[in-house]
């Protein structure tokens, strides 16, 4: 893989070309795309990683296109929103605080039901 790298101090990130060379392989797909530019480059939070422009030449084993890493979620708000719901699959999965509260009610049922015994 070949990348280029710009720092763009405005927007608060990293601007990387990428080229990735994929010979006998099909088309990389987006998550093996950031699989290989987490490993290239020293991400702190893979959740602040925005790949785009990815485009695979005609009769060449070449994907070219444009990675983002961003220094925090606040400078991501940029990205539009159709980017950000593209991308969460490669996300860290938050816990659901849903859980909590549904195990609650079916505690308070619990003690009820011994009072009236």
């Amino acid at each position: 893989m070949e990348i280029e790298r710009y720092e763009n101090k405005l927007l608060d990130r990293v601007e990387l070309n990428f080229s990735l060379r994929h010979q006998g392989k099909s088309t990389p797909s987006r998550k093996e795309i950031m699989d290989a530019i987490l490993s290239q480059e020293k991400v702190s939070n893979p959740d602040l990683v925005i790949i785009k422009n990815c485009n695979t030449r005609f009769g060449q084993a070449l994907t070219t296109g444009v990675a983002y890493i961003y220094d925090s979620e606040e400078a991501m708000k940029v990205e539009p929103s159709y980017v950000h719901k593209r991308h969460e699959v490669f996300r860290t999965p938050e816990p659901e605080p849903e859980a909590a509260v549904e195990q609650a009610p079916a505690e308070e049922a619990g003690d009820e039901t011994e009072g009236d015994a």
